[in-house]
């Protein structure tokens, strides 16, 4: 029997749990000293789908000058609106659980939610993450993009490991089922 694929949150945080400022940026964490790329580029070997959010789609754009980072991933970006697919990006505004179940049945490597919040939060409350990987940044910011939005859900984890990354800890986590 083949072993399911794994959708997969694989984020960095603040210390005080904020994925980005208020105003969107990251400057904090670039901030942070690291070591090499972090484990990104060993994550990014384990997954062949992209899974993320209007908002987030539109920021990596704008902050990558529309250079497309995940050009050699399958990519699909959750959006209430009907847009036209991309060359590297499917645009899906289909019923999120069935939709990734769907994805899960199929053949292939993890799945990456990439973001944002909005998106995590469906994810989590329809018990679609089977682990999370957060990095997190020795920074407080004090306010922000919290990484987890205030919800109706409770989800018991299991620690799968811990990495250190310079000043960066990365904690691996499995969702009990």
């Amino acid at each position: 029997m083949k072993e399911s694929r794994k959708v997969v949150l694989y984020i960095a945080t603040s210390l005080d749990g904020f994925i980005a400022a208020e105003d969107e940026s990251l400057d904090w964490l670039f901030r942070v000293e690291g070591e090499g790329d972090n484990g990104y580029s060993a994550f990014y070997e384990t997954v062949d789908t992209i899974l993320m959010g209007r908002k987030t789609f539109d920021w990596v754009m704008q902050h990558e000058n529309g250079n497309f980072p995940y050009a050699n991933k399958e990519c699909y970006v959750f959006t209430k609106s009907v847009i036209q697919d991309s060359q590297h990006v499917k645009f899906i505004n289909e019923d999120i659980v069935s939709f990734t179940n769907h994805l899960k049945s199929r053949n292939g490597k993890n799945i990456w939610i990439v973001g944002g919040g909005g998106l995590l939060q469906t994810f989590l409350k329809e018990k679609l993450v089977d682990e999370l990987i957060i990095t997190v940044a020795p920074a407080l910011i004090g306010k922000g993009i919290p990484l987890f939005r205030e919800g109706d859900y409770e989800i018991e984890l299991s620690l799968k490991g811990f990495k250190q990354y310079n000043q960066f800890g990365e904690l691996h986590y499995e969702v009990k089922r």
